[in-house]
């Protein structure tokens, strides 16, 4: 298996020729790099001009491997070659390094490059990727792996502290300015030359020390203790770099940036349509110990889950009911002593019968929702408050009263199945549980949800019988006294709903929670279609204006379909529901429209304006055309027959899988539509209402390859 790095920008607050000035003194050897032996120079070039300097070199390593491992292999020393490529003139180093000893065994690449920061040409960035790929060793492939890696992550951290060692270096030595390349014919006198040295050396940035170096990056070179903490300074291509990590994110390993960074980029590439925040990003990676595919996996789950069921809407359309507002005993009380927001829960003051009954299991689910988007949004305020990472919350949950009834079967029926939701789609959100006052009847409850609840989270459990939480490791451990609620015995008045009975006139009929269920997530600006073989779903726009713009955001929730546009001069007859017989239609709002008439013949009564585009199953497609006419759109969602494979080839495993999995021959999208005028498209894309998330940001690769194939068709006329 070949493993992978790819760093963060790492931001140097010094001009790129100080950097190069510290750089060099790396060779030939490095004192501050035990492992790095010696370097030979094997071949060296310069242009004439001064502009160009590649020089290649053998580097002599001394592996901390164990002794019996080196015998085995037989050497005492590995050899890897690097070359490096400077350019003064668009002032970059590029790096390539690869491993000379055992190269038909190991396979080692690294790629490591300088440039100059894009907002802030005194600033130097620096980012390096590597692999690592073991074919065989001698029977010893997992050890050398592990071997390399420690080794290699030792050595990246060593390289930001290995700069700034020779700059203060270079600063004692009364260095602090290296004037940059001029063609030779352009370059200043001696005397010219020494006198710029000499004004600019009084006003060259000084070399603040590592801890100010890690601190943000604003506008005056480091932050004012009144300034804003938002970072103020971009990275090229919306790349994460390393202060932002440390200031937002937390101290991550260096494996664990690669990772975060990595599976960021194949979000932005691949992904087609909105993708977490990098905080929410790197609690799917806590959840699954960094393994990016199971954390991609369950990522992509969830990411479907948020856009079927608008979760991020939630905190700006939907207002609980005023039920839940008067007996749900839970509610948001100040934060504990590391800074996490802190949920207080009265559980057992709670009718849990009364409230599943008067409101039904998705309008508890909504409401648990919508406290888990309140909890992110509260983390990020917190973050800026305090000015650390906070990426979870503190839940306190009071058990006084809890018993038997609270057992009731439905009740705990719909608490596991909140739990399950939470945990896919809230990893590591919850930063400790303290419950209080627990019962003896909590253990049956606790064997009854334990099982549903992972086992990172079950750790961050701390549970107090009877009055054990005021005393030594209790409550004062974690919750500062002066906001310990008063139903506690403390101080702060909490103002959480005490709970109660639920009136059982408030209580509803089996069929109307059924009815208020289907209502809840199906009231959405996303209409729900179904698509069969031979019967697609199409839609109708008319277009006044010839320059509009038409946007779409669609998920294809079950089965894959093809995306088609036309445009047709007249319009189609009014839609007709398609009655399929053996067909039916289960799903709420669900629906299947066809308006091109039979007899219509493509290319006579309607046009193609755009290539069909194949959406896979669980993908989320944005994109947008530009009209070229006045007249009738028709958005058009098509089964997908799978291309029959060839005699001589045998059909793929997943093309099988695929087939198998579209029950009936049909297929399930979600929609919106909106027409924006041509004069205020661009940017528009953030108009949708689909990308007004709190949640989510729009990716750099939102918009399908429609849009583009369609813009460039209007611009070549």
């Amino acid at each position: 298996m070949v493993q992978k790095y790819q760093s963060p920008v790492r931001v140097y607050k010094h001009p790129f020729e100080l950097i190069m000035a510290a750089y060099e003194r790396r060779f030939p050897t490095c004192p501050l790099i035990p492992m790095f032996v010696d370097s030979d120079t094997v071949s060296e070039f310069k242009s004439e001009d001064g502009a160009i300097h590649i020089i290649e070199r053998r580097c002599k390593l001394d592996i901390d491997a164990p002794r019996l491992l080196k015998k085995i292999a037989g050497v005492d020393y590995v050899y890897f070659v690097q070359k490096n490529s400077l350019n003064s003139r668009d002032r970059t180093l590029h790096i390539e390094a690869h491993n000379e000893t055992f190269s038909n065994r190991v396979i080692i690449h690294e790629h490591c490059c300088y440039t100059v920061h894009p907002e802030n040409e005194d600033w130097t960035c620096f980012e390096q990727s590597a692999s690592l790929d073991i074919k065989s060793f001698f029977g010893f492939e997992s050890t050398v792996e592990k071997i390399a890696m420690k080794q290699y992550t030792s050595n990246i951290k060593k390289g930001k502290e290995i700069i700034e060692y020779y700059l203060r270096q270079l600063e004692e030595e009364g260095i602090t300015f290296v004037p940059r390349w001029t063609p030779p014919s352009l370059g200043p006198s001696s005397e010219t030359l020494s006198s710029s040295k000499n004004q600019t050396s009084s006003a060259a940035v000084s070399v603040p020390d590592a801890a100010a170096l890690k601190e943000g990056l604003s506008g005056d070179g480091l932050s004012s203790p009144g300034a804003t903490s938002e970072p103020v300074v971009g990275t090229p291509d919306d790349k994460l770099d390393a202060d932002y990590i440390k200031r937002y994110l937390g101290d991550l390993t260096p494996l664990q940036e690669s990772c975060l960074i990595r599976l960021r980029q194949w979000l932005q590439e691949t992904h087609k349509g909105k993708i977490p925040k990098d905080e929410h990003i790197l609690r799917f990676l806590r959840a699954r110990d960094f393994n990016i595919d199971k954390a991609r996996e369950i990522m992509c789950q969830s990411l479907t889950w948020r856009k079927q069921h608008q979760v991020d809407y939630i905190l700006d359309t939907w207002t609980p009911p005023q039920v839940l507002q008067d007996y749900y005993a839970g509610g948001w009380h100040h934060h504990d002593k590391d800074g996490r927001p802190l949920y207080v829960l009265r559980l057992g003051q709670m009718d849990t019968k009364g409230l599943v009954r008067a409101l039904g299991e998705e309008a508890l689910l909504r409401y648990v929702l919508s406290i888990n988007e309140e909890g992110l949004r509260r983390c990020e305020e917190n973050t800026k408050v305090f000015g650390r990472p906070i990426s979870s919350w503190t839940c306190l949950v009071d058990l006084e009263g809890l018993n038997m009834r609270h057992l009731w079967r439905p009740g705990v029926k719909a608490l596991l199945r909140i739990i399950e939701v939470v945990e896919a789609n809230y990893p590591e959100t919850l930063g400790r549980l303290l419950i209080l006052r627990a019962p003896r009847v909590f253990p049956v409850l606790w064997t009854l949800v334990s099982p549903f609840i992972d086992d990172n989270t079950r750790r961050k459990f701390l549970i107090y019988a009877g009055n054990d939480y005021q005393g030594p490791g209790g409550l004062l451990d974690y919750i500062d006294k002066e906001i310990i609620p008063d139903f506690l015995s403390g101080e702060c008045m909490c103002e959480v709903p005490e709970g109660g009975l639920v009136p059982k006139s408030l209580y509803r009929t089996a069929e109307e929670l059924e009815n208020e269920d289907l209502k809840l997530w199906t009231e959405t600006i996303y209409q729900s279609a179904s698509v069969f073989k031979g019967a697609p779903h199409e839609i109708l726009i008319q277009i006044v204006d010839a320059a509009s713009v038409i946007t779409w955001d669609f998920d294809v929730c079950k089965g894959d379909i093809v995306f088609n546009i036309y445009h047709s001069k007249r319009s189609p007859q009014p839609p007709k529901k398609d009655s399929l017989g053996a067909h039916s239609i289960t799903s709420p709002g669900g629906n299947n429209v066809q308006l091109i008439d039979k007899v219509w013949q493509l290319g006579r009564d309607y046009s193609m304006v755009e290539s069909p585009l194949i959406c896979k199953e669980g993908e989320s497609v944005q994109g947008s055309h530009v009209t070229r006419w006045p007249g009738f759109y028709i958005l058009q969602w098509k089964f997908h027959n799978m291309p029959a494979c060839a005699a001589t080839n045998l059909p793929r495993v997943d093309d099988v899988l695929a087939s198998l999995q579209v029950s009936s021959h049909k297929c399930k999208v979600m929609y919106y539509t909106e027409v924006i005028g041509s004069e205020d498209f661009r940017g528009s894309m953030t108009s949708l209402e689909s990308s007004h998330s709190g949640f989510s940001q729009l990716s750099a690769a939102t918009t399908s390859s429609s849009q583009s194939h369609s813009s460039s068709m209007i611009s070549s006329e």
